[in-house]
């Protein structure tokens, strides 16, 4: 029989334990972010950009749930890369009020790839439920000001790299038909596109090649060895990571360097440093 001694020693334990959790949860690993390095092999690559840098950024959430010195150190840690093309999967941002100047003075600091900046937009660019498409138009100006190039289902070539940006699914922006159309098959060729339940829509006629996403957060509080509870796409499949795909496709899946809520478990932050082969 359990005294009570005893059981007020496992209640404190229990108690213990759990605000230990909270703790990490709320305060420690929403900002520890992983710089994960991997290669990304692209068919028809210029030789010229074998072995150079893609920095991977998504979901940075400007807001007042996430950081400015968490977001400018980050900035910091990928320029240290001298990365050579950076793309930013959207969700820069979470609509708040004076979002302008303080989407400004953060995203100054992000930092520049040697032949290109990009940036596609995410659901939460459009505003509160992402039905304002004013707002997408004056953060494209404000990210513009910071060196940023916004693609709205439209290309870029950086270097000879065909760096195709779609716009976003659910503020009903997605239209990427011609702008797929136009890729060169004979050149190597990504894709950058917010939403991964974009990759399932019978849309992408015979692009091959990578798909970049953000927007799951990893699930952003994922319980170990099972899967999210919370995860905000139609295929549940789609957490964090590399997916291979039908049509000699593959996506990868950025867990994002912020947050909508300020809360993270078994799911950290992600930036993606990928040597192009």
């Amino acid at each position: 029989m359990t005294s009570r001694r005893g059981f007020l020693r496992t209640l404190v334990a229990s108690a213990g334990i759990g605000a230990g959790v909270g703790y990490y949860t709320f305060r420690v690993e929403p900002e520890w972010l992983e710089i994960v390095r991997r290669p990304l092999p692209i068919r028809g690559l210029p030789p010229a950009l074998a072995g150079r840098t893609l920095a991977h950024l998504s979901d940075l959430h400007v807001s007042p749930f996430v950081s400015d010195d968490y977001l400018i150190e980050t900035f910091r840690r990928v320029a240290e890369a001298k990365p050579d093309i950076v793309v930013i999967t959207g969700d820069v941002m979470s609509w708040h009020r004076g979002w302008q100047d303080h989407v400004a003075a953060v995203c100054q600091h992000i930092p520049r790839g040697r032949l290109a900046t990009i940036a596609t937009l995410g659901n939460h660019d459009y505003g509160a439920l992402w039905t304002d498409p004013r707002v997408a138009a004056s953060l494209v100006d404000v990210l513009g000001s910071c060196g940023v190039t916004v693609l709205r289902n439209e290309m870029f070539d950086a270097g000879g790299l065909q760096i195709v940006g779609l716009d976003d699914l659910w503020a009903h922006r997605f239209n990427p038909e011609d702008v797929l159309r136009s890729v060169d098959r004979t050149r190597g060729a990504i894709a950058l596109s917010h939403n991964p339940d974009t990759v399932d829509l019978p849309v992408w006629g015979d692009y091959q090649g990578w798909i970049l996403a953000g927007h799951t957060h990893g699930g952003q509080c994922k319980p170990p060895f099972l899967p999210p509870p919370i995860l905000p796409v139609k295929n549940r499949r789609y957490t964090a990571g590399e997916f291979q795909l039908a049509g000699n496709r593959q996506l990868y899946i950025s867990r994002g360097v912020g947050h909508s809520l300020p809360v993270r478990f078994n799911a950290r932050p992600e930036v993606t440093l990928f040597m192009l082969s």
